[in-house]
């Protein structure tokens, strides 16, 4: 098991720290009424990774600005290699026995975290959402044609997707507006227009481009392409989607809001991490088959208003970032840096592994009775959901930092007079 990198810093050291030195996650930061700048988080600072560039301390390209703007976009575009030496650099002024100009440069560029409002960590190209976890797909599947029929017959070949809304993305802390939406009626029939009742969350891992593409992508090329990770929670309104979806899928059901956890943790730091997909049950067509393991071993876990009500770990996916990249490029899909692709509802096989509330509550038949002696089939308005997540080390943990969302009641009709 990989051991804890020492840091100068006491707070990065802690073993229940999200951002030790093994870490070193990207994010987007400001302090008062500053301007937005890049920050990498280590214990409880935040590194200003666009004062160090400005000053000429540690800088991505030698030859040109790459952090002014606030977004991580420009950086991920110079690919894995200066990611690497990128952060091999910053490790060096950081760990335990950096030398004085080092930690200078550091206490001078840097701010307490708790002083800082956290924002968007790059700009979302285009976003994809996947629906790979297979014991998700099952429990929805059984809930919506019964058990024999709970999978697709295309599910155990390809990581099935759709196309969602790059505009919607949000960063952790937004609020979550409850959305209006055309609702199937109590006689089936004549739908009606109304706020969803059903508003439910997806508990996700997202995956972003670093660079870009403009044909198809072996496995192993899309792993390299991929910069890092976040927390993802696909809100999901259910009632919406029951009357939609049919024949094309979702739409203005997951469209009110993505949220995302304002970190990207490397795909470098979860290295250490990384674990094999679960065994075929049907062998996948050589374009998409593993090559080696590409999913990490990340714990999860859902909370409502501060109680936990989920865990499971991202090795339950069936199909890893790395197969729903290639897969998406297979048509000659062009690439971009900063698409975010949404691995999907990461359930397990348990109860308490199910990773929304529609699986929680079975559709709403089996409301869940919180320690406050409260009731919950989906989601109510000022509930406060959030997502959190780790790779766990030898005394030291990888973590994300949480990735929260409260929803608030939906707007007056939009269409009254």
């Amino acid at each position: 098991m990989t051991d804890l990198k020492r840091a100068w810093l006491a707070s990065a050291n802690l073993p229940e720290a999200d951002f030790p030195l093994n870490n070193l996650p990207y994010g987007v930061f400001s302090v008062e009424d500053g301007d937005l700048r890049c920050g990498v988080a280590i214990g409880d600072r935040i590194v200003d990774a666009t004062g160090l560039e400005a000053a000429g301390l540690l800088r991505a390209d030698p030859d040109a600005d790459v952090l002014d703007a606030p977004y991580w976009n420009d950086f991920m575009e110079l690919g894995p290699a200066t990611w690497s030496a990128y952060r091999a650099a910053l490790t060096a002024m950081l760990e335990d026995g950096a030398d004085d100009d080092a930690q200078d440069a550091i206490t001078t560029y840097s701010v307490k975290m708790a002083e800082a409002t956290l924002h968007m960590p790059f700009r979302v190209a285009e976003y994809t959402d996947f629906y790979a976890g297979r014991h998700h797909a099952t429990n929805v599947g059984t809930m919506f044609r019964g058990a024999e029929n709970a999978l697709p017959p295309n599910w155990l070949h390809i990581p099935i997707g759709y196309n969602g809304r790059a505009s919607s993305v949000v960063v952790s802390g937004t609020e979550i507006r409850r959305p209006w939406g055309q609702l199937k009626s109590p006689d089936h029939d004549t739908p009606i227009f109304a706020p969803s009742r059903r508003f439910d969350i997806e508990l996700e891992l997202g995956a972003i481009v670093g660079t870009g593409s403009d044909g198809p992508l072996t496995v192993d090329q899309a792993f390299e392409n991929i910069f890092g990770y976040v927390l993802l929670n696909d809100w999901s309104a259910r009632d919406i989607q029951a009357w939609e979806y049919q024949p094309l899928g979702p739409f203005q059901a997951k469209a009110t809001a993505t949220t995302i956890s304002p970190w990207i943790v490397p795909a470098e730091a979860l290295a250490p991490f990384r674990t094999a997909t679960p065994p075929r049950e049907k062998p996948l067509l050589p374009h998409l088959q593993d090559t080696a393991p590409m999913l990490y071993d990340i714990e999860l876990a859902v909370t409502l208003n501060g109680e936990q009500i989920a865990r499971t770990n991202y090795n339950k996916m069936y199909y890893s970032a790395a197969q729903q990249l290639a897969h998406h490029s297979t048509s000659g899909c062009p690439m971009r840096t900063g698409d975010l692709l949404g691995s999907g509802t990461i359930s397990g096989p348990e109860k308490h592994n199910r990773g929304s509330l529609l699986e929680l509550s079975w559709g709403g038949k089996e409301p869940l009775t919180l320690n406050s002696g409260d009731t919950r089939t989906f989601i109510e308005d000022g509930d406060t959901l959030a997502l959190h997540g780790a790779a766990k080390g030898n005394g030291f943990q990888v973590g994300f930092g949480p990735c929260t969302g409260q929803v608030v009641p939906a707007k007056d009709d939009p269409f009254s007079n």
